[in-house]
């Protein structure tokens, strides 16, 4: 009788065994080893719960004779946080109740009372594959003392076969919960990445997360940083346009929560949860039920929210947070690079507005010189077509000054700008003077050449009247000079030694003597400019020429009650210069000095050596001469503006920049508003062979 009774158990559980192992699916896997036991043990219920390697419920069947009821995440937390199954899941145990209203293991339901259903009995067995446990399995009988040690004993075996199935339907599971992950994941990346248009990457998002999840609502709040709140860019699903352009505060309910703590949340039942607020709600007068929502975060920032109501199987499954946060990750990145790419073309159509509507007519080119780009005023310009331009080479339209550029344009590599004057070849055939000013630059993502043409035929214009003037000057009064100078010198012999008389004579000889020294400053710049070398060199003691000078313009400093000091190195050696001409650059320095410092003032001029040059300098306590204005000065016809001054014609200093310059000397500025300034120029020391 043993043996046949053995037999049948092997049978039995062979017929489990196989029953359970025949499917990978988890539900189905959980439904037949349920019903089997119902079925093989006895019992008018059963219910299983897998657990992951946490000890954490994943899963759950219960069943009800033949049929299969649905439950809820909070019925399986509670069966094993304070129930009968929680018990044998902590202790590893099987255990037997027989009558279910004297044990406090079970927990106890409304149906249990007595007027309903009453008191049952009931067994609970774990489920272990490899000593790993992974379920538990639970039989209820309505009636108390309906199962005996016998039906335990069996229970855990059938539960003993089945832990394996059970593992590996709950592996099966995980693997195509991560499956179904992954895919949803990678076709949103896909769907989502394949636009830059912010508006479009937006509907890209809500339309993959309301495919992804199933649900009813999907909406996209991105943080104003200006507002400081959120506003909902993008909606989808039912009353979607009602959501958008709509606000929220930054610190109340789940959206509040999930932006301050940069994780999502599930709320599965919103009317038992506190923490929701109506701001949560998206659309306050409608009917939600559950809520879910991840932060959307670009490069460790939180930028907004992506939120979803309502799914349409009535609850979230639980994969729906890890889907939303993947999407939610994704939608980061997606929206911070469609609105980088959204300034982008802002900050491009603006270029383009200041490149078409500047008053510089600019040109574009490649480093090949190929024309790529011109505005309006390039084209008006030259006469040129726009069209026309870009089938042209920057030299083709005006002549290069390749020393400035290089011949490959090697010299533009760098960001400064070179800037010359040259010719512009007009499509009339008339040239006109330009002045040119070329950069390297950034043009569509390419490396480029910006060349900006300005007209300076009025300029040049003016240039050739003042030409004409000073050639006017120079023949015009020379030759009367000449005789004034000749005339004051008999008349210094043959008038009276009268004090009155001698004081007008030396003012008459120092005005004819400032004029002549413009006259020849005139000549000499335009041989200068020519490229005349100075032939007239002699040594001569500086200390000589600078009291020369001094003396020059004595009276001019004694008129303003100015005091002129020198300083001078007591070893200083001779220098090789023409006199005439650096005497003339040392009186136009000291004048120009007398000219700008307040009456009473102090002009200091010096002189020592600094290695095989000869530092010369003329400082004033004027107001001094703004950095921008410090090259510009030598620059011939140039006159600051200086309140109550008059600056003169605009020639000495320019006349004192070639004549240094051409004794290859050096001539400088050293200034600060309203502390003075100070001009410095070296000269050549005479050596042995020069002598």
């Amino acid at each position: 009788m043993a043996i046949d009774q053995s037999r049948a158990i092997i049978e039995l559980l062979y017929h489990v065994s196989r029953e359970v192992a025949t499917a990978l699916d988890l539900r189905t896997v959980l439904q037949r080893v349920v019903y089997e036991t119902i079925i093989n043990v006895g019992g008018e219920r059963g219910s299983i719960v897998v657990l992951d390697d946490h000890g954490n419920p994943v899963d759950a069947t219960i069943v009800y004779g033949k049929q299969f009821h649905e439950h809820t995440t909070q019925q399986i937390r509670d069966t094993v946080d304070r129930g009968l199954a929680g018990w044998v899941i902590r202790n590893r145990k099987a255990v037997l109740v027989d009558d279910t209203s004297k044990d406090e293991r079970w927990l106890r339901r409304p149906d249990d009372a007595i007027e309903k259903t009453g008191a049952k009995s009931a067994m609970c067995v774990p489920l272990l594959a490899r000593e790993r446990l992974v379920g538990v399995l639970t039989l209820v009988h309505s009636s108390p003392h309906a199962f005996h040690p016998e039906h335990l004993e069996l229970m855990q075996a059938i539960a003993d076969q089945a832990g394996i199935a059970v593992l590996n339907g709950r592996l099966y599971a995980e693997s195509q919960r991560q499956a179904r992950v992954m895919t949803a994941l990678a076709e949103g990346a896909k769907t989502i990445n394949a636009s830059l248009q912010l508006d479009e990457v937006l509907q890209r998002i809500t339309d993959q997360t309301m495919q992804a999840l199933q649900v009813e609502m999907v909406a996209i709040g991105l943080i104003d940083q200006e507002r400081g709140d959120l506003v909902f860019k993008a909606a989808a699903g039912i009353g979607a346009k009602d959501i958008l352009g709509g606000r929220s505060p930054l610190a109340m309910g789940i959206i509040g929560m999930v932006l301050r703590e940069g994780r999502g949340v599930v709320i599965p039942m919103v009317d038992k949860d506190k923490r929701v607020t109506t701001t949560d709600l998206l659309l306050p007068g409608a009917r939600t039920q559950a809520i879910a929502a991840v932060p959307i975060q670009a490069r460790e920032q939180t930028i907004g929210i992506l939120q979803v109501v309502n799914p349409k199987a009535r609850t979230f499954d639980s994969d729906a947070l890890l889907v939303l946060a993947g999407i939610g990750s994704l939608a980061g990145t997606s929206i911070q690079n469609a609105q980088l790419y959204e300034r982008l073309q802002i900050a491009h159509q603006d270029y383009r507005d200041l490149f078409e509507d500047s008053i510089d007519p600019i040109l574009i080119t490649t480093f090949q010189g190929q024309i790529v780009e011109a505005n309006r005023q390039a084209a008006m310009l030259s006469g040129y077509s726009p069209m026309d331009l870009k089938a042209m080479t920057i030299d083709q339209l005006h002549e290069v000054n390749w020393n400035r550029t290089g011949l490959e344009f090697e010299h533009l590599r760098t960001s400064e700008t070179q800037s010359y004057e040259s010719t512009l070849y007009r499509k009339d055939a008339r040239k006109m003077p330009i002045e040119v000013y070329v950069r390297a630059t950034r043009f569509e993502d390419t490396d480029s050449l910006q060349w900006i043409l300005r007209d300076i035929t009025e300029r040049k214009d003016l240039d050739a009247l003042r030409e004409d003037l000073t050639a006017m000057i120079y023949h015009d009064l020379r030759s009367p000079l000449a005789n004034i100078v000749s005339s004051l010198d008999i008349l210094s012999g043959m008038l009276p030694r009268d004090e009155t008389i001698a004081s007008l004579l030396e003012i008459a000889n120092q005005s004819t003597s400032r004029i002549q020294r413009l006259i020849s400053s005139l000549l000499d710049i335009n041989r200068l400019e020519a490229g005349h070398i100075i032939v007239d060199q002699q040594a001569i003691d500086t200390v000589i020429l600078i009291g020369e000078a001094r003396e020059a313009v004595r009276y001019a400093a004694e008129s303003r009650q100015q005091v002129i000091k020198m300083d001078i190195s007591d070893t200083l050696p001779r220098i090789w210069v023409d006199p005439d001409m650096v005497r003339r650059v040392f009186i136009n320095l000291l004048e120009n000095a007398i000219k700008f410092t307040p009456t009473y003032g102090v002009i200091e001029i010096g002189a020592d050596l600094e290695g095989d040059k000869v530092l010369c300098w003329v400082k004033d306590n004027g107001p001094g001469i703004a950095p921008a204005d410090q090259d510009r000065v030598f620059e011939k016809f140039t006159r600051l503006k200086k309140e109550g001054i008059t600056s003169g014609l605009g020639v000495g200093l320019a006349f004192c920049r070639l004549a240094v310059q051409g004794h290859g000397g050096q001539i400088w500025i050293d200034s600060e508003l309203g502390k003075g300034a100070r001009f410095n120029l070296t000269l050549p020391v005479a050596n042995a062979g020069s002598l």
